[in-house]
């Protein structure tokens, strides 16, 4: 199956070695290109691709509205926001607003390209140094007194699951720890986000810190 990518950037080099990468993937094809967020709203909409990739900065709509707008349409694509700076003072707000991932646009090739395939497989990633920012200033806010009521939708099981994920571990690594298949550690997770309202893990975690859920893991027993 071929992943459809709508790339949009307003600088045109930026565009035109994006869609390069891309088009080169067998199993990527770039159906559009945007100079800023009112073409990425339209493109969107008119080219149902699978995945864009969103650069953050854009005049006439910036990266963070347009991904609102286009989460709004029916069937929406996956975002990956793309930035220049890993220090982005929008990194958290262009992933509240949906974004599947956030990645530098001097990262390595292999890591862009393991983005948009990772959230047209209906996963996300974050770069290294933007997870660690991300996190860092989750761990300077105060946590909250009570966990959320929503919480309370979760079984036993999916609660234990999503504090697994919230701490980073994958789907085999989850199905290892619990003594069960992978295939039923998918079906807890996605059970899970769609009970909370979540789009994917990113998101899990996001919620995890804003709601005081995501301390050090417990110590094993001995």
């Amino acid at each position: 199956m071929t992943v459809r990518v709508l790339v949009a950037d307003d600088q045109a080099m930026v565009r035109v070695a994006l869609a390069a990468l891309l088009d080169a993937q067998p199993d990527l094809t770039v159906v559009g290109e945007a100079a800023d967020g009112v073409q990425a709203v339209a493109l969107a909409r008119e080219m149902a691709p699978d995945v864009v990739l969103m650069d953050i900065r854009m005049p006439r709509l910036d990266g963070i509205a347009a991904t609102r707008h286009i989460l709004a349409q029916p069937s929406p694509p996956h975002v990956v926001a793309l930035t220049t700076y890993d220090l982005d003072e929008y990194l958290y707000d262009v992933l509240r607003a949906g974004a599947s991932g956030f990645l530098l646009k001097h990262a390595p090739p292999e890591e862009l390209l393991l983005g948009v395939r990772a959230a047209a497989d209906g996963g996300a990633l974050l770069s290294p140094t933007v997870t660690k920012r991300l996190l860092g200033e989750f761990t300077r806010q105060p946590p909250r007194a009570r966990p959320p009521a929503v919480l309370d939708q979760l079984t036993p099981r999916e609660r234990e699951i999503f504090d697994l994920i919230v701490r980073g571990r994958s789907n085999s690594e989850i199905a290892q720890e619990l003594f069960v298949a992978e295939s039923t550690v998918k079906t807890h997770v996605t059970h899970a986000l769609t009970k909370l309202g979540l789009r994917d893990r990113v998101h899990a975690v996001l919620f995890a810190y804003e709601h005081g859920l995501a301390g050090p893991a417990p110590r094993r027993p001995t």
